[in-house]
């Protein structure tokens, strides 16, 4: 603190600041302190709704190198309707697993993962592509995003047959609204690890009685709370257009998408103290493509899981209570259970090279048979391995497993890294 005797020091307070310095603080602050600082005075409230430079720079800081912050709503919405809408989006990114039986649309994926786009978040069905490839088949299933005039949208694409939006997503909304076999559709939040999909049975009503996909040419961007309505436009128009596309689909006797639950996959991805947590992908002995999940117990043990393609439920492939960590290098005994073991990522890609040397391996973890007399309930699991086997954790982060009695060498490779779907392809007809 500055000594008030001394002549040669001087205080300063907040209101001393040139502004700019003010709004670059005060972007720094979690939102609980902005809201109380507000509260010190007239002047700091109209600093903290400061939207052009406060909330853009809040939104800029947090997810600029994501998503293009401009984009959103066709760049005709507050940062902070954005800021308040992407803070609740942002815990979505990552991957998601159906919860219980599909509904009578038929056509829900299991695993799906939402990624960010350059004005929108969407959301992929993603599944095996080819036998005896790592590659996996990636099509859209829910597209979230703003129109101008800050309302929510959200589409479901039950054909997973949309293009990715190129340009300002307005544009494409108002497109893909009229030409593609899109979906409205609600999505209920129940806490940050579980979700509900609905259609929205009112959007198209909505549309009537106000154009949501209108572009507006003012900067505000809080939804009018006017019932303006729609009078019959011209020949073509949105709304005309719209209304004839509801028709359609209430002739051809769409069925509705029923609520469908989704949960989500945590921990995907693998920590210095727990490398082998994660989601993973690996080939299994028919050639299968199969997605795996390894998570750490709390009693210091580790379990693996199949996702299933079909089944929304997880199948145990095997389970260790107390692994035996060790490190190179290794015994001739270990050398010779590893070298007669078969590994099928030398046929499971072409750019790869198999990692069929003991050299590439930096651990090994013992797989017990003690699964069946600590965990009861898990005795008779469909896919459940008896016996013992062997972890291999590999130089370059990865690792496979296997037992000791089908020498065959499951190597797993990431699913997604840094926020992206690795080796993806994207399925649109």
């Amino acid at each position: 603190m500055a000594n008030p005797i001394d002549p040669n020091h001087s205080s300063f307070s907040f209101s001393d600041f040139p502004e700019d310095v003010q709004l670059c603080i005060l972007s720094f602050l979690p939102l609980s302190e902005i809201a109380n600082f507000a509260c010190t005075s007239k002047r700091f409230v109209s600093l903290c709704r400061n939207d052009t430079k406060l909330w853009s720079t809040l939104c800029q800081r947090r997810w600029g190198s994501k998503t293009q912050i401009n984009k959103w709503g066709g760049g005709k919405i507050t940062y902070k309707l954005l800021y308040k809408t992407l803070t609740q989006w942002e815990n979505l990114i990552g991957f998601w697993r159906h919860s219980g039986r599909a509904g009578l649309s038929g056509q829900c994926p299991r695993l799906i993962v939402f990624e960010w786009g350059p004005s929108f978040v969407s959301g992929s069905r993603v599944c095996p592509y080819k036998n005896g490839t790592y590659h996996v088949a990636k099509a859209p299933f829910l597209w979230m995003g703003i129109s101008p005039d800050g309302q929510i949208v959200y589409f479901l694409d039950l054909e997973g047959q949309t293009e990715i939006p190129s340009g300002d997503f307005d544009s494409w909304l108002e497109f893909v609204c009229l030409d593609q076999n899109l979906v409205p559709a609600n999505v209920n939040f129940m806490g940050k690890d579980h979700f509900i999909v609905e259609e929205n049975s009112n959007f198209w009503h909505s549309c009537k009685s106000r154009d949501v996909l209108k572009r507006s040419s003012s900067s505000k961007n809080l939804i009018e709370d006017s019932d303006q309505v729609i009078e019959s436009g011209n020949a073509g128009s949105l709304p005309d257009r719209l209304r004839k596309k509801e028709k359609e689909r209430e002739r051809q006797g769409m069925r509705k998408w029923e609520p469908e639950h989704f949960l989500k996959v945590v921990d995907c991805s693998p920590t210095p103290d727990k490398p082998l947590q994660g989601l993973w992908k690996g080939i299994s002995g028919d050639m299968n493509l199969n997605f795996y999940l390894v998570k750490y117990d709390e009693i210091g043990g580790i379990i693996c899981q199949r996702i299933g393609d079909l089944s929304s439920s997880y199948t145990l492939v095997f389970w260790t209570s107390e692994p035996m960590l060790m490190e190179s290098p290794f015994s001739a005994e270990e050398e010779h259970i590893y070298e007669d073991h078969i590994h099928l990522q030398l046929f499971a890609a072409e750019d790869q090279v198999a990692m069929t040397g003991i050299e590439m391996v930096s651990h090994i973890l013992h797989i017990n048979s003690s699964c069946s007399l600590i965990l009861p309930s898990l005795v008779g699991s469909a896919g459940l391995q008896h016996g013992e086997g062997r972890v291999w954790q590999y130089i370059n982060g990865t690792f496979g497993f296997g037992f000791l009695h089908d020498h065959l060498i499951i190597d797993l490779k990431h699913v997604i890294q840094d926020g992206h779907l690795l080796d993806s392809v994207n399925l649109l007809h």
